[in-house]
């Protein structure tokens, strides 16, 4: 385990850099090129399967070790995953956003592939100090990871890409320029930059305390064995948080927009 919050993120940071390039170019066009600001970093999201070796408990075993606290638990009913956030009693730190896959409700031939490739990973992996950065653990064919992906395009990105970050989220609220969602999109869009409109540009609102956005996924070659092919890596998310009765900025999720947030990965 890390024995420090700040390292741990940069080294998931630069792992989540090497396959989602476009984060830099995001980073120079909301801070401008010779600014001395910093993004700040509202949540790390990561995905897993609900399976022994693998279980979104595992994964928060490296943040529950950091000081970080079990805030929130979430059911997203037709996607087939149960999630859970954690927040640090330090509120500069990011908080932490994990889902599992429940694979006992897949089809047969979906868990069947599933379990072959978790079978592969030695179950001390978990363990490492480098786990949430570590990506695949397993050897994949591009004829499995086409049936997941019919079936489940959260399990075939997790079959693909492993263990790692699956979005960074850039805090709107602390940006120098603008702290409004709106046009932090207007800013992505003119710059090139395709958004998930699924839901909506914008996912939630005033009205739920949070607001959120998000790229469409880079793409980045995967190596399946007999074919190396780019599919979808990694996307960044946008949040911009509202104050809530008590004059504190909302610090959970809501289901219904993190649930589209979730198609960021699918093709385009």
């Amino acid at each position: 385990m890390h024995s420090n919050i700040d390292t741990l993120f940069s080294h998931m940071w630069d792992d989540y850099v090497t396959i989602t390039p476009s984060a830099h170019k995001i980073h120079k066009l909301l801070l401008g090129e010779e600014s001395g600001d910093e993004i700040v970093n509202d949540h790390v999201a990561f995905r897993t399967f609900k399976l022994d070796k693998t279980r979104l408990d595992k994964l928060a075993a490296h943040f529950l070790a950091l000081g970080y606290e079990e805030k929130g638990q979430y059911d997203f009913e037709a996607k087939k995953l149960d999630a859970k956030h954690f927040e640090h009693p330090d509120d500069t730190q990011p908080k932490v956003f994990i889902s599992e896959l429940r694979v006992d409700e897949l089809s047969e031939q979906a868990q069947q592939i599933i379990h072959k490739l978790v079978d592969q990973m030695n179950p001390e992996v978990v363990e490492a100090d480098n786990f949430l950065y570590s990506g695949r653990h397993w050897d994949i064919t591009k004829a499995d990871y086409d049936t997941l992906l019919n079936e489940s395009e959260y399990a075939a990105w997790l079959a693909a890409w492993g263990f790692r970050a699956n979005h960074f989220t850039v805090s709107v609220n602390h940006l120098s320029q603008t702290n409004e969602l709106s046009e932090v999109n207007t800013l992505l869009k003119e710059a090139g930059f395709v958004l998930n409109t699924s839901g909506g540009e914008i996912k939630g609102g005033k009205d739920v305390h949070l607001a959120q956005s998000s790229t469409m996924a880079d793409r980045a070659d995967v190596d399946f064995g007999e074919e190396t092919i780019a599919i979808p890596s990694c996307f960044y998310e946008f949040a911009q948080r509202y104050a809530m009765p008590d004059g504190k900025l909302y610090q959970g999720f809501v289901a219904a927009s993190a649930d589209k947030i979730f198609e960021s990965t699918n093709a385009k």
